[in-house]
């Protein structure tokens, strides 16, 4: 993201803890005294990805709190933009005292009710908000993450022809892209990179139309980073993938969260397969959990941004199907990025 953040607090640097939050079994700590509620983008939490990876982080924060949905915590589910402020009035006047925006989709409409709600605490994911006191910001080095998608593709093709598919264009899926190319590159120049935004979320049959124009073309690796409209894409490799060889197939790296299970399938020659090549992860829902373990601590992080990126384990790959080679490229990269070796560019 190209906004420079001078003086960047890390809080407790890298500690939002990721690795804290998901460890504790402390029972005397059931109660809290916050209300958490998150409005999402129009994803839904049932995307697959960046709003379902948020909402299941928040779900454990309540479990181990012994708090229920609706009670102690809850989701306020956007269908298009004109939801945001609605849902974050609803939020906030139904007693929530801390509520995640989720999607930089949210920007605007926080910043506009963060002036009306001095007693309610706001985090912007996935964005930033600065100047606002009961305004946290939450982002990620999801470029880190997709240098090595790149890497991984370019080390995957045979047509020497990758894709990557975004869904609305804007500074955190430029981010996505930027990585992608330049991990791709790092490994063979040559390689071509076919790159197509769907203009949307949530448009399934429009990332479908998008992917099968891609691997008509020759692309035969596709990285995606379009929410709800990937599940077009992951519909299309399988409708391309049936009419092929195992051998013969084509590819899709998942994105914010472990997709391996969107590649099932059966091939050409009756095997049964997957098409998922790795999956990019954005630990999306360990960074709501530990922004509320901390406002729980009296420690809220506003005015503040928080980024997580490789070397705290905020983002990462999980590789699925990547050859030996492939996969020594692509842990070779990353001890690169986390030791400062390699700078993966932002735009």
């Amino acid at each position: 993201m190209n906004r420079k953040i001078i003086g960047l607090t890390l809080l407790s640097l890298s500690v939002l803890t990721l690795t804290a939050c998901g460890n504790r079994s402390d029972k005397s700590a059931n109660k809290s005294d916050i209300k958490v509620a998150m409005v999402t983008n129009q994803g839904g939490v049932d995307d697959k990805s960046f709003n379902q990876s948020a909402w299941e982080g928040l779900q454990k924060w309540g479990k181990k709190k012994g708090l229920t949905k609706g009670n102690g915590f809850d989701y306020f589910q956007s269908s298009n933009e004109s939801d945001h402020a609605n849902n974050l009035d609803t939020a906030a006047s139904s007693g929530y005292n801390l509520i995640f925006g989720i999607g930089f989709g949210l920007h605007d409409t926080i910043e506009k009710v963060s002036e009306n709600n001095k007693d309610v605490k706001y985090v912007i994911v996935d964005d930033i908000i600065k100047g606002k006191e009961n305004v946290a910001s939450v982002t990620f080095a999801d470029n880190e993450a997709a240098y090595l998608a790149g890497v991984a593709a370019a080390k995957t093709t045979k047509t020497k022809t990758v894709g990557f598919i975004g869904g609305m264009e804007g500074v955190v899926v430029k981010r996505f892209e930027a990585g992608f190319k330049a991990g791709v590159k790092s490994i063979d120049p040559a390689i071509k990179v076919a790159v197509s935004y769907a203009g949307s979320f949530t448009d399934a049959a429009k990332g479908k139309t998008i992917a099968a124009t891609q691997y008509a073309t020759g692309v035969d690796v596709i990285y995606q980073a379009a929410g709800g409209t990937g599940a077009g894409i992951f519909s299309e490799a399988k409708t391309e993938n049936e009419t092929r060889k195992e051998s013969n197939k084509v590819w899709v790296i998942g994105v914010d969260r472990d997709q391996s299970q969107e590649g099932n399938y059966v091939s050409k020659d009756g095997k049964k397969a997957n098409f998922v090549l790795a999956s990019t992860i954005k630990e999306v829902g360990k960074s709501l959990q530990s922004v509320a373990e901390l406002t729980e601590k009296k420690q809220y992080p506003g005015g503040k941004v928080t980024v997580f990126g490789l070397k705290d384990s905020g983002v990462d790959i999980k590789e699925h199907q990547l050859s030996s080679e492939g996969s020594v490229a692509v842990k070779k990269a990353k001890e690169d990025i986390v030791s400062g070796k390699i700078q993966v560019p932002m735009k």
